[in-house]
């Protein structure tokens, strides 16, 4: 009988509650959670009450690495990188959910992953369009641009939004907080643009995808609008995210990508690109 797969989990917020609960829910004749992990000892401890099994806790993510087949990263962008290197180097798979904090260190990841004989996994997040991007990345393309609009509450933690001494509480109609590239949005907005790192990685990289940031008081989703024009196909896309009923600043399609990219990896047969 074939051994079950070990998953790990690094981070154990609202995406990563989801991602363990739906482990254990839909995946259990496949899979296994193994292990959990938080520098935040107390979410660890919180979900494995929730999960009714304290002895997954890991003390540290070495332990957590030790017990696991795949590691689920889904802590932050500041923590990223780390944690999979870190597993690719103890030959691990890893599923990537903070994107922004590896999508310039690609090669590096693809060595390690290579030398190692481990695979990187990055779910198509809270847009759709990555399949399509993916193929016609294959003949020239000519644009990508990503729209963001989002309710002023998601940038409160922002850095960038305190040193422009932005009042988000004084946003009254829609207002454009960023135009650039892709590698200045996801430096600026860490936390914010998962998606224009994911479109950076599937398409023309950071420096040539564009990436407009509005904050709108008129709405409760996160609205994420792609264009893409290449001489393959021009393709328009826009994605009304239902947000995270635990994370208001989490879009619940994310937690759901993550979901499907397990399950692909489970199931035997594949379907898209």
């Amino acid at each position: 009988m074939k051994r079950k797969l070990r998953i790990g989990i690094v981070g154990c917020g609202a995406i990563g509650t989801s991602i363990a609960r739906a482990i254990n829910r839909e995946f259990r004749a496949q899979a296994k959670l193994a292990s959990l992990f938080d520098i935040d000892r107390k979410k660890a401890l919180l979900l494995a009450a929730k999960l009714k099994n304290k002895g997954i806790i890991a003390l540290s993510l070495d332990s957590l690495i030790k017990k696991s087949d795949l590691i689920i990263e889904a802590a932050d962008a500041n923590a990223s990188l780390a944690i999979t290197k870190r597993a690719l180097n103890k030959g691990r798979d890893v599923i990537i959910m903070s994107v922004g904090g590896i999508v310039s260190h690609m090669d590096q990841l693809n060595t390690l992953a290579k030398k190692n004989r481990s695979r990187v996994y990055i779910p198509s997040g809270a847009i759709c369009g990555i399949d399509s991007l993916k193929a016609i990345s294959l003949r020239k393309v000519k644009k990508v641009v990503l729209t963001t609009r989002k309710n002023p509450r998601s940038f409160e933690d922002s850095e960038y939004i305190r040193r422009k001494g932005i009042r988000l509480d004084k946003i009254k109609k829609d207002t454009v907080l960023f135009y650039g590239d892709a590698r200045q949005a996801i430096k600026l907005f860490p936390r914010n643009v998962n998606v224009a790192a994911t479109l950076s990685i599937a398409g023309i990289g950071q420096a040539r995808t564009k990436v407009k940031i509005i904050a709108s008081n008129r709405i409760k989703r996160n609205i994420h609008e792609i264009y893409i024009e290449s001489e393959a196909a021009k393709i328009s896309a826009r994605v009304e995210n239902s947000l995270h009923r635990d994370n208001p600043k989490t879009s619940f399609l994310a937690v759901l990508s993550a979901i499907a990219t397990l399950r692909q990896i489970l199931q035997p047969v594949r379907i898209g690109t």
